[in-house]
């Protein structure tokens, strides 16, 4: 193969680049991207966790009523769940039509039917008004949730890394990734204000609607700021060189099956992570360990904080010294800290749960800010939509969906956290495995790359940029 140009060359110099023969954005339409992008993917994960937050805290009683406190916590947390078996068929989806007519539309419908259910959950009648068709609705507007957010992710992070520069790919694909925490942060701070401003029965009655019903005002900004971008460099090559393809996802798994396969293993241990410390912690902390929800509620936006900030750090790791090594050394961080991790939570002071919660996002963060790069660039730019949707619901599925879950079981079965401890380990010497395998970097994404399959690392990093 011959060698690539150098860094700087414009994309369209190449055949087959992801400028297309188009001129590189500008610095303001990636910061415009970028702000997009944040801000969309933050709101969605808002919606999607005032539903976790409800979950822990509400749901049980209210659409789930049953004389045993531990099956309504397990039954929400299963409705809960529910979103996760749909987030696959929303990346299917939006995965296809975002290959084949664009990445920014299909950022606008999941926007649009992630804040639809989120707001119609905030006014659905409970159990004890219309009976079992409470929970059977609960159900239904939890899995266009799942739809909705499960073609949030690979279309925003598509729009970041396909308008980045070669050398901060990385960097800019961790946009989408921490609006993971702002959602987080978003969706505890207006339940803390809301359990604070509320006598408790006000709360329970209707207080606990507010925070969906909220929704509609930021889904009103996100779409906003999406309506105001262009599609990715990398998709108008597509189109203006008429490598579109009719059927995406039967190409996908035609040529990309292990690939998609094995970087959904990947992708499990992150989000097991993320689920463990910002919904199932609540409920384990209030019910299991007795501290006051207010109290778990800001351990919870501390860990947040922190997540936000490592994120963005290992993101530039990876610019610097590949996405690889810096993901590995995340899985492997989660492997030795899974223990260590419970016995600080369980003495229940806050503080050391606080060291508990940072350690343990730190390398969940190694691994969250490389993932997005890393993942865009397994597969070509006619089906990277459909394989980064897919690859990452696998490992969401997996790993994150089934986390409250799996772990309210766990401790009902043994009463211990130990088994809580062992599984997460577990989650990252799979991630580490798979991803020791997984050969990266074969399809240069950013704009200031050529499409160039089977690149080499060495080829990326004359271009300014890192396998």
């Amino acid at each position: 193969m011959a060698d690539l140009p150098s860094a700087g060359v414009p994309a369209g110099a190449l055949s087959g680049s992801a400028g297309g023969g188009t001129a590189l954005p500008s610095m303001k339409e990636r910061q415009k991207v970028l702000g997009a992008s944040l801000v969309g993917t933050a709101i969605e994960w808002y919606d999607f966790f005032i539903y976790g937050s409800a979950a822990a805290l509400i749901f049980g009683p209210q659409f789930f009523p049953t004389e045993n406190p531990m099956a309504g916590t397990l039954a929400a947390f299963a409705s809960f769940a529910v979103g996760f078996l749909a987030r696959p068929l929303g990346g299917l989806m939006m995965g296809h039509f975002g290959d084949r007519i664009g990445r920014k539309s299909m950022l606008l419908v999941s926007m649009l039917l992630m804040g639809i259910a989120t707001v119609a959950i905030g006014l659905l009648p409970t159990y004890a008004t219309i009976g079992i068709w409470a929970p059977i609705l609960l159900v239904t507007f939890r899995l266009l949730q799942g739809i909705g957010v499960g073609g949030e992710w690979g279309g925003a992070v598509l729009m970041a890394v396909e308008y980045s520069p070669t050398n901060r790919r990385s960097f800019y694909g961790s946009f989408p990734q921490m609006g993971l925490p702002v959602g987080i942060i978003g969706a505890n701070v207006v339940f803390v204000i809301v359990t604070n401003i509320l006598a408790p029965e006000a709360f329970q009655s209707w207080g606990w609607r507010v925070p969906f019903l909220f929704s509609a005002v930021l889904i009103l900004i996100a779409l906003w700021m999406r309506l105001k971008i262009e599609d990715s460099p990398a998709f108008k090559a597509v189109k203006q060189d008429k490598k579109d393809v009719k059927a995406p996802i039967l190409n996908l798994f035609r040529n990309h099956t292990g690939t998609v396969l094995l970087a959904g293993v990947v992708s499990i241990a992150a989000p097991a992570i993320g689920y463990l410390y910002s919904v199932y912690m609540l409920s384990y902390g209030t019910s299991t360990l007795g501290l006051e929800r207010n109290t778990m509620l800001m351990l919870i936006i501390f860990g947040a904080v922190c997540h936000l900030v490592t994120i963005a750090l290992g993101a530039v790791l990876a610019d610097r010294f590949a996405q690889k090594p810096v993901f590995l050394w995340g899985a492997a961080l989660l492997t030795v800290w899974s223990f260590p991790f419970f016995w600080l939570v369980d003495t229940g002071r806050p503080l050391n749960i606080a060291l508990a919660f940072a350690v343990i996002l730190l390398g969940q963060s190694l691994m969250a800010g490389p993932q997005a790069a890393l993942i865009a660039e397994l597969f070509p730019a006619e089906v990277r939509y459909s394989g980064a949707s897919t690859a990452y619901q696998i490992g969401s599925i997996l790993g994150g969906g089934f986390m409250p879950l799996i772990a309210t079981g766990l401790y009902a079965a043994f009463n211990s956290s130990t088994p809580i401890a062992v599984y997460l380990l577990l989650m990252g010497l799979i991630s580490f495995a798979a991803m020791a395998v997984l050969k990266v970097g074969r399809y240069p994404a950013s704009a200031d790359a050529g499409e160039v399959p089977g690149a080499e690392p060495e080829q990326l990093r004359a271009r300014g940029g890192r396998a």
